[in-house]
């Protein structure tokens, strides 16, 4: 039998509403953190900021202080949406000739040839300058309403309490045990005695702390985002970088800056998108939308529709594998989070340390585990993605803002590498083309089409959508689990007249929507 059921259940997730400000996130205490900050009178920026913040203590294998990013921000007041870059950037001490191909292929990769020693996968030689916090300085300085000290006090707290060892987290650190291991500050903290941190069914839930993180993030409160570039935590990560031998040093840090861009702007079915510019998936969103039929995908979403989605895709992925030196599948984590104010300010944040753990190296003083970016270029040299001293890769996030009549109606993004477009693209059409509502759009099964070669359906799709799928293309039927997963995790918030609500992605166990008329 091929692809039997491994689970026998029905997930569903509530739809946080209220006519509040919601935030929604993979770990719902870091959305219950931004919910609060909006209860205060925070902007939707201010409230993803401490839940930004407060992942890198709650969700450590996705995101943190050592991540980078991209922002979608809708200002309600003076109706324009903008692009945060916070991307990745290569230390311009990179050196290339240390990343020789070592003749085989990696399983951790995008596709690429692997590399000595998994050299841009794992270790100090993986990491790009941390950009996210810049981005979070930017953001905030722009749109924030309440004082930055304000916006940590909640990570501080659950730094210092340390991440709770359930079974979710248990998990996520054995998936990466081996390369952890190899890392002596890592292997401290997730691997006590050798072995992931396991809590018993007879005793107290366990916690994981990570050393230093807690006085990083109270430092990065009290002295300011830019401390983290070009001040004391600045002079404190320069020795850490240099402890554990990365390219790092003063001058990329100091250099490190994020920058405000136009979106792409794009109408489909009455309604706005305004889609990440730059070197995200933002460009190939947009041919997605040019390569659907131009009277639209039919009633549904159906048999039609999916069908016709699944060739939109398959045509601007190939496109995108030609002509953008896109990464192909491979095994990444990022995470998600939206969050919309009573005014009507939104935000959507696509942050991430790119893989599981990143380069599953945490800095031994400051606790800033770093992300592996460096494994978004291609290692061959002379193709547009190689890698070269102070360089942008391309990148996969995809962070939306919906629009009707130019105001916002929703932010959505998605976790999950090459599957973030595919998963981000259908709950916009489930909103945008079929008018469904978000609880609906939210748990609709999807497709996938990251693998080049296939179509991946979930087996919940009506029979006559995979009928329809099978007839025009190489498919198989594929489970929405929680791990591993073939699909991505997206999160939304959404807002209609007087009314917001937000739903987090249904199979992550951790996930949530949170309103602020609920905190």
């Amino acid at each position: 039998m091929t692809n039997p059921k491994v689970q026998n259940w029905t997930v569903r997730k509530p739809v946080a509403r209220g006519r509040g400000g919601v935030v929604a996130s993979q770990n719902m205490h870091a959305a219950r953190a931004g919910a609060e900050i909006l209860k205060r009178g925070g902007t939707a920026i201010d409230a993803a900021i401490a839940t930004a913040a407060c992942l890198a203590a709650l969700e450590p294998w996705n995101s943190g202080l050592g991540g980078i990013g991209f922002m979608m921000i809708h200002d309600a007041k003076t109706g324009r949406t903008h692009v945060l870059d916070c991307g990745p950037v290569a230390s311009r001490n990179l050196d290339p000739s240390r990343y020789p191909l070592s003749g085989s292929q990696a399983a951790d990769l995008f596709g690429w040839p692997g590399v000595v020693e998994d050299r841009n996968v794992h270790g100090p030689l993986s990491m790009v300058v941390p950009s996210i916090v810049e981005g979070w300085r930017l953001a905030h300085e722009t749109w924030g309403a309440l004082p930055w000290a304000e916006l940590f006090g909640s990570a501080v707290g659950h730094a210092r309490d340390g991440l709770p060892a359930d079974w979710w987290t248990t998990l996520k650190i054995a998936g990466e045990a081996a390369n952890l291991r190899r890392y002596p500050s890592s292997a401290a903290i997730y691997l006590p005695d050798g072995l992931p941190a396991v809590t018993s069914t007879a005793g107290p839930v366990k916690r994981v702390v990570i050393k230093g993180l807690d006085a990083t993030i109270e430092r990065l409160a009290t002295a300011g985002a830019r401390d983290f570039y070009e001040g004391e935590l600045a002079r404190r990560l320069i020795a850490d970088f240099r402890a554990v031998g990365a390219p790092i040093d003063a001058d990329d840090l100091r250099a490190c800056k994020a920058v405000l861009r136009d979106p792409i702007d794009v109408s489909w079915n009455g309604a706005q998108l305004a889609l990440a510019s730059g070197l995200t998936a933002g460009p190939t969103f947009k041919r997605v939308l040019e390569n659907l039929p131009a009277g639209g995908a039919g009633k549904g979403p159906g048999a039609e529709a999916f069908a016709a989605y699944a060739d939109a895709l398959r045509r601007a992925y190939a496109e995108r594998l030609e002509k953008m030196g896109d990464e192909t599948a491979g095994a990444t984590h990022t995470t998600h989070l939206c969050a919309v104010d009573r005014h009507g300010n939104m935000i959507a944040i696509t942050q991430t340390l790119l893989s599981l753990f990143g380069s599953r190296v945490v800095l031994p003083e400051t606790g800033v585990l770093v992300n592996n970016g460096v494994m978004w270029f291609d290692p061959r040299p002379g193709r547009p993605n190689s890698m070269a001293p102070g360089k942008r890769p391309l990148t996969n996030m995809c962070p939306v803002i919906g629009l009707r009549d130019g105001k916002g109606w929703f932010a959505t993004g998605a976790s999950g590498g090459r599957k973030i477009l595919p998963a981000v693209f259908q709950i916009c059409a489930f909103l945008v083309e079929h008018g469904l509502d978000l609880e609906a759009a939210a748990h609709h099964p999807r497709i996938d089409v990251s693998d080049p070669e296939l179509v991946t359906m979930d087996p919940r799709l009506a029979p006559e959508i995979q009928a329809a799928l099978t007839a025009k293309f190489p498919t198989r039927v594929q489970e929405y689990v929680a791990y591993p997963t073939s699909y991505a995790c997206p999160q939304v918030v959404l807002q209609d007249g007087e009314t917001r609500s937000g739903v987090g992605d249904v199979m992550s166990p951790w996930s949530a929507g949170v309103s602020e008329d609920d905190v």
